[in-house]
């Protein structure tokens, strides 16, 4: 096999989302000698960025404090917040006086990620920013003393049986002295990493949520810009975590989303049914009245918070934004944080390069981390999950005392204590959960949703989705838990079909995967292993 040619940077960044920008963007304007490269896997910057999103304009003020001269897109602030209390038959708004602050967004806008992203793409591009998207990081490099050495994206043509094809092209080697792995909730390369340097030990396990997501065109009249409408119950049941968010952006569009967290016991549960019941409820489905769904996408978040972050700096290299897990689940926010992330991991590498230092740990980072107001964010939000975990009244409850008495300050730190892979009980100790079936107009099928993903995957090539042990999706999943990767999976990846001799197997499609990670995550055997596909496949999202 050909040798990989390679290229060297002071910095090598991977993922173009909004931890690896800021980052890019804060390291040149520290010092606009550094030489800094992106690889972003997506078709192009934006396309697999996926959030709800309501934006605390906290970090993106101390990035570039002119960034409404610029042009940003944050056009959108809000106006209103209304969260709401629903059963199958009610809606009960909770009146905004007795909301946690970190229910109330005064100051902050609506906005499209994935446009946030292309727009700060332009702006680091302007300061001498390499970024190359369509190339997948594929491979962590090492020096010959252990620590980061760069990575190297994945060969391209490479046909399902292994065989190079027309269309083989080596991929290339990004050397650097330090690197940023920015991959996002659950990244590949992070995980290896998270393991390699055993960054996790002391730490809770990680634990996360699946959000999915459409974006509506309303009727003008159903439009209110600037709302914001968050809701907890129905339908899920008082012991599952999770909720939904509809926030009505400019030009008579609105974002309405669901996350439900991982955690759930139920195999039966299926995350994409329950976000379409959800539409149906009396309170929320006028808003699409007249309307038209115009696009779908989903993604993993983590919802760990303080307690679950890993250890953040290696030698070479660091962890920034969801690929550490820098969300507030509490305020269902994580974007400022990365960007925070970002810029503090940057400083620590621009005080390192200018020392003459390469390849070691950035200590600076977890240091200046620890003494920003992201961290005492992530302090006051610390018991949220933990609290919710032990069901909806319950944890109300508890986050209300937490919160609005203790003001985040209680004298206590509750643990997470199962990983989401650990928590599914056996189908014979649970009921059937039955969906109704789409209608086409307001609720939708899965297939005909990663449609308006605008997912496409390069047919000829070997599977990103991989098992471990072929054996163990019919002899354990589908004996005990009845499939349920058949279920949790939003995209249909997953199918049970019939096999001959009157048996069945796991039919994977893996062209249909919108990169989301959930089968990575809540496979009960940790059977399912998601590598990057070729550079540029996936979902394209627009306006998300």
């Amino acid at each position: 096999m050909s040798e990989r040619e390679s290229m060297e940077y002071d910095v090598v960044i991977v993922g173009a989302g909004p931890a690896g920008l800021a980052a890019a963007i804060r390291l040149k304007q520290q010092n606009a000698e550094v030489s800094v490269c992106i690889v972003e896997k997506g078709s192009e910057v934006g396309a697999h960025i996926l959030s709800g999103a309501v934006l605390d304009p906290t970090a993106l003020n101390e990035l570039m404090p002119d960034w409404k001269a610029q042009g940003a897109p944050l056009n959108q602030p809000v106006i209103e917040d209304r969260f709401l209390f629903l059963t199958q038959s009610s809606a009960n708004q909770v009146p905004n006086w007795m909301l946690p602050a970190c229910f109330k967004n005064h100051g902050n806008y609506i906005i499209s990620l994935a446009n946030v992203c292309r727009w700060l793409g332009t702006k680091a591009e302007e300061l001498g920013v390499e970024i190359y998207p369509g190339f997948a990081a594929a491979e962590v490099l090492f020096n010959d003393d252990g620590s980061v050495k760069g990575v190297a994206t994945g060969d391209m043509g490479i046909g399902k049986n292994g065989e190079h094809t027309g269309r083989y092209a080596r991929g290339m080697e990004l050397h650097a002295k330090y690197t940023f792995f920015a991959e996002g909730c659950r990244g590949n390369l992070g995980k290896e990493l998270q393991e390699k340097f055993k960054l996790r030990e002391g730490r809770d396990p990680q634990v996360y949520g699946l959000g999915l997501k459409e974006l509506w065109e309303v009727a003008p009249e159903k439009h209110v810009p600037g709302l914001v409408v968050h809701t907890a119950g129905w339908p899920l049941a008082n012991d599952t975590y999770g909720g939904s968010y509809l926030y009505h952006l400019e030009n008579n569009l609105v974002a309405v989303g669901f996350v439900v967290g991982l955690g759930y016991s139920n195999p039966y549960l299926s995350p994409f049914e329950e976000f379409q019941r959800y539409k149906t409820h009396a309170a929320i489905r006028g808003f699409f009245d007249s309307g038209k769904r115009i696009a779908y996408g989903a993604r993993a978040i983590n919802a760990g918070g303080l307690q679950s972050l890993p250890k953040l700096a290696f030698p070479g290299g660091v962890l920034i934004g969801d690929d550490a897990g820098f969300l507030n689940a509490s305020r269902i926010k994580g974007s400022h944080a990365a960007i925070k992330s970002g810029m503090l991991a940057a400083d620590a590498a621009v005080l390192a390069l200018k020392a003459g230092r390469t390849s070691d740990e950035l200590t600076d980072y977890p240091v200046a981390f620890e003494a920003s107001w992201l961290y005492e964010e992530l302090h006051k939000a610390r018991n949220f999950k933990p609290w919710m975990s032990k069901g909806l009244y319950t944890g109300t409850l508890m986050v209300g005392i937490d919160q609005v008495v203790f003001g985040g300050k209680a004298p206590w730190t509750l643990h997470h204590q199962h990983a989401d892979h650990e928590t599914l009980k056996n189908k014979s100790k649970v009921a059937p959960i039955t969906y109704p079936k789409p209608d086409g107009v307001l609720t939708f099928d899965r297939l005909s949703s990663v449609f308006i993903s605008n997912t496409n995957h390069e047919e000829d090539q070997p599977a990103h989705l991989t098992l471990i042990n072929t054996d163990v999706p019919v002899n354990v999943n589908l004996a005990l838990y009845d499939g349920p990767e058949s279920r949790y999976c939003p995209a249909g990846v997953y199918e049970f079909v019939d096999a001959p001799g009157n048996t069945r197997k796991l039919q994977i499609n893996a062209q249909n995967c919108v990169h989301c990670k959930t089968c990575d995550i809540k496979d009960p055997t940790q059977n399912i292993k998601w590598v990057v596909p070729e550079g540029g496949g996936g979902p394209n999202y627009p306006n998300m």
